[in-house]
């Protein structure tokens, strides 16, 4: 568990904003901190993937539409990418209160991530005085190393205790647990991603009839029980129909009001 625990430190640590050293903020924060790709990585170090990957699935799905506005975080997606999903398997809970717990660290994370921004900001008035000095080496050091000593330690100490010391407790905590609230978790955690997909679906929808082709998804999976490959091949076609169709009716508008404009122009 030692090993297992410092891996998923390190990673972490790699997943975490403004680390460079996995193909930068790109490679990193926009890659391995995804529920769905930490799922993986997560099941690869603790030996189960497939447990892994429906875990970092269904939280994946509660993270869709999360933003951080000015800054200002909601939850910490790299605290739920890994010591939350390894927490959640170790426990040997089912993956709709896998959610439920990583909606919770994901939250305790916030008050880390501040206190890394926080501190950071101290390594600034440490690159002025250097600047001042003209002390080009300082100034890198104190903009390029010490903030990436502080932000291990915050993201690597956590995790690293977390996995290491909690994996013991977790699923006794959890068998201590009573059966209605351990319900309510359950409930709650089944919940969650389909708050996320709502909140995504409110962002990128214009259209709001457009919510139909989601109903239309829905039923397919809980009444008809089709699988993702053809779930996906229904959604093509009608994504496929939905382009063709709205797309000729806007052309042949856009066109319409092309030649009215060069009928007024003749005109005129």
């Amino acid at each position: 568990m030692l090993m297992k625990a410092i891996l998923l430190g390190i990673f972490c640590y790699l997943a975490s904003l403004g680390v460079p050293w996995f193909l930068g903020t790109t490679g990193g924060f926009y890659y391995l901190s995804r529920p769905l790709v930490s799922g993986m990585f997560v099941g690869l170090i603790l030996g189960d993937v497939h447990t892994g990957i429906i875990i970092g699935a269904a939280v994946q799905a509660l993270y869709l539409s999360l933003i951080v506005p000015g800054g200002v975080a909601s939850a910490d997606i790299t605290f739920v990418a890994y010591p939350a999903i390894a927490l959640g398997m170790l426990s040997g809970a089912d993956p709709e209160v896998a959610v439920a717990l990583a909606a919770t660290i994901g939250l305790l994370g916030v008050i880390l991530f501040n206190s890394i921004e926080t501190i950071n900001t101290f390594w600034n008035h440490v690159a002025d005085k250097y600047a001042e000095k003209n002390d080009l080496k300082g100034f890198w050091r104190a903009n390029a190393i010490y903030p990436q000593i502080t932000t291990f330690i915050l993201r690597f100490v956590p995790t690293f205790l977390a996995v290491y010391f909690g994996a013991q407790y977790a699923e006794n905590f959890l068998n201590s647990i009573p059966e209605v609230l351990m319900h309510i978790m359950t409930v709650l955690g089944g919940v969650l991603p389909a708050v996320g997909i709502g909140l995504l679906l409110s962002q990128i929808m214009k259209d709001k009839t457009l919510v139909v082709y989601f109903l239309v998804g829905f039923i397919c999976i809980v009444s008809l029980n089709l699988n993702m490959i053809s779930l996906t091949i229904v959604g093509a076609a009608i994504a496929v129909m939905h382009y063709k169709y709205s797309g000729n009716k806007l052309v042949s508008t856009s066109a319409s009001d092309i030649a009215l404009e060069e009928d007024e122009e003749e005109v005129l």
